[in-house]
């Protein structure tokens, strides 16, 4: 029953009811009644535009509540560990973001995706709008975040520090609270008037062909990590892959790379080739920094959507920034299910210039495919800790073992 009360679950019935409607309001009931169908959608498009709004709003508050204190908090720990095991999770999230930009270059335009096709229908026109305005652009919070948690760093600034983190705690409230509960309620409204116009179910076999592409890329890249890794440290990576089968199942059943902690580290602690402390380190560290397949999968939708809904995709030099600066975002997206795409939602709107549809598909695609994305994450956290291992020994980093740790 959990199952079915999931956000996944959840999302899909917003999908099919959202179609639902929107085929109805656009086909038969139009047709039979045109003023009640025109009617219906003043009001859906009303109740769209002021939920998009709220989201909008609370963009810039999600990146200062999330990015701020995490930068603090590097800050407090600048130990050699701490500084490699952030390296490795942003080179890992921007590698993958590059080799999906790369590969979804080479295939998208392959795909028979129909941008702006014709005989569409006409939304009517907005009658009521609820504006609410940004109290400050995406850019200048994300460049807000980093000075202030670089100098709150700097400065041991206790109380601001203090209240970042509340304030973090604070936007995780709003995040969970507010705006996942209404995702459901804004996605099946955007799906309706996609119905309703009639471009979404041309394009629903292009969605599944690429949710399918999407999860060969995350396999892929697992590989291509742990061999890595062994290369690095000199170790078989298969005496770490072959531990990760339950944190894998897992995280596909949860969605949670919180959740998927405690089966991640006891897989990891039975691999011969880590060491302890760098399985009790890196593990619980990177699951909430290291998002490699959510990001992967972020910027192949991103490309997708882009080029269905505008008729092409972005320019290379554009995805490229856009690519550097969801490493950073990733780092500090909430733990909730499409955190990543949630944090990143600004970029995606400024740096990509997504419109309120776009964001729709995106939350849509992304969290009905999350599960899988967070597996990768919880998997490729395995050969992280492996490189870190490697690290630690040809620095001779001295083990950390129990026996060490001060008793008070």
């Amino acid at each position: 029953m959990k199952i079915l009360a999931g956000l996944p679950v959840r999302l899909l019935f917003a999908v099919i009811f959202g179609l639902a409607l929107g085929s109805g309001l656009g086909g038969p009931l139009a047709e039979m009644w045109p003023v009640a169908s025109a009617g219906t959608m003043h009001v859906i498009e009303a109740f769209k535009y002021a939920i998009d709004q709220l989201i909008g709003f609370v963009v810039p508050l999600i990146i200062i509540g999330f990015i701020a204190p995490s930068v603090t908090r590097l800050g407090k720990g600048a130990s050699r560990m701490l500084a490699a095991a952030l390296a490795l999770a942003y080179c890992s999230s921007l590698g993958a973001a590059l080799f999906s930009a790369g590969v979804g270059y080479a295939i998208i335009p392959h795909l028979s995706i129909v941008a702006n096709p014709e005989g569409l229908r006409e939304l009517p026109e907005l009658v009521f709008k609820l504006d609410i305005p940004q109290i400050f652009p995406v850019m200048s919070a994300l460049v807000f975040s980093v000075l202030v948690g670089l100098s709150a760093a700097w400065t041991k600034a206790e109380v601001i520090s203090a209240a970042l983190y509340e304030f973090q705690n604070i936007m995780m409230e709003i995040v969970t609270r507010v705006i996942i509960p209404l995702l459901p309620v804004f996605i099946a409204l955007t799906f309706c008037t996609l119905a309703y116009e009639g471009a979404i179910v041309r394009q629903l076999p292009v969605f599944l062909l690429v949710i399918g592409l999407v999860l060969l890329g995350q396999v892929i890249w697992l590989v291509l990590l742990y061999v890595a890794a062994g290369l690095y440290s000199g170790r078989n990576p298969l005496a770490v892959l072959r531990f990760y089968g339950p944190a894998w199942l897992t995280a596909v059943g949860t969605m949670s790379s919180a959740a998927t902690l405690p089966v991640a580290l006891a897989g990891a602690r039975k691999s011969p080739v880590l060491r302890r402390d760098m399985v009790d380190f890196g593990v619980p560290l990177f699951a909430n920094i290291h998002l490699c397949g959510s990001v992967l999968t972020e910027v192949f939708f991103c490309l997708t959507v882009s080029r269905m809904l505008y008729g092409s995709m972005p320019e290379p030099g554009t995805m490229i920034l856009f690519c550097l600066l969801l490493g950073i975002f990733a780092i500090g997206a909430p733990g909730v299910p499409g955190g990543t795409v949630m944090a990143s939602l600004g970029i995606i709107s400024g740096v990509l210039g997504f419109d309120a549809d776009g964001l729709a598909l995106m939350l849509t695609v992304f969290a009905l495919q999350d599960s899988f994305g967070t597996a990768c994450n919880v998997t490729g956290d395995g050969a992280l800790t492996l490189v870190l291992t490697g690290y630690a020994e040809k620095k001779g980093i001295a083990p950390v073992s129990e026996e060490r740790v001060p008793q008070h």
